[in-house]
């Protein structure tokens, strides 16, 4: 009876030692991602952050036209700014009022808006309150009614900068004199770049 060879067939698959030399290439490029990738997210939430206020400070303008009436805008703590408004320069939320003036008695709360859940870490420096006239340019009022809010002097330019740690692009958004709102960037000039900063 003939002898029959039977031949040894490998299975199909990984070795333990492939599968770890494949993780440990994968943990090495995922730690040198890593750096961009939390600079990425800190970028976005700066970005975030810029659209949110310019959007409010938009909406406080264009309230002020339609209305006909002062606006004011303004950076809060305050989770409920219909009911108690205190105006702070680092606030996590903004507020937007009509005026106390010779037409109102008391001032009325608008809108609001969230700027601290929207990216947490991120950071706002700039004036406490922004007025607006009936015409949607920057005025001077320090009756405005909204507690720690006062409009006077009015500067040729209002700035809020917006930054958060990890990130290596700040915003600054800019009110003009004439009630113009924009976002830009202030590594970049307005010469070279129309998202550059004056």
């Amino acid at each position: 009876m003939p002898r029959v060879k039977r031949r040894m067939t490998r299975a199909a698959g990984f070795t333990l030692i492939e599968m770890m030399v494949t993780i440990a290439l994968m943990c090495v490029l995922m730690m040198l991602a890593m750096p961009s990738f939390t600079t990425w997210v800190a970028n976005n939430k700066v970005r975030t952050v810029s659209d949110s206020l310019q959007n409010g400070l938009r909406f406080a303008q264009s309230e002020a036209l339609r209305r006909s009436r002062p606006m004011v805008f303004s950076l809060t703590n305050s989770a409920a700014p219909d009911t108690s408004l205190t105006a702070v320069s680092n606030g996590s939320n903004w507020s937007i009022n009509v005026s106390k003036s010779s037409l109102d008695a008391k001032s009325v709360f608008v809108q609001s808006g969230v700027l601290g859940d929207v990216a947490s870490g991120v950071g706002i420096t700039g004036p406490a309150a922004v007025c607006f006239n009936a015409m949607g340019r920057l005025a001077s009022n320090t009756g405005t009614g909204v507690n720690g809010a006062s409009c006077d002097p009015v500067p040729p330019v209002a700035v809020y900068k917006i930054n958060a740690t990890n990130s290596d692009r700040p915003l600054q958004v800019l009110v003009g004199l004439g009630g113009q709102v924009r976002m830009c960037d202030p590594a970049r000039k307005l010469a070279n770049s129309p998202d550059g900063c004056p």
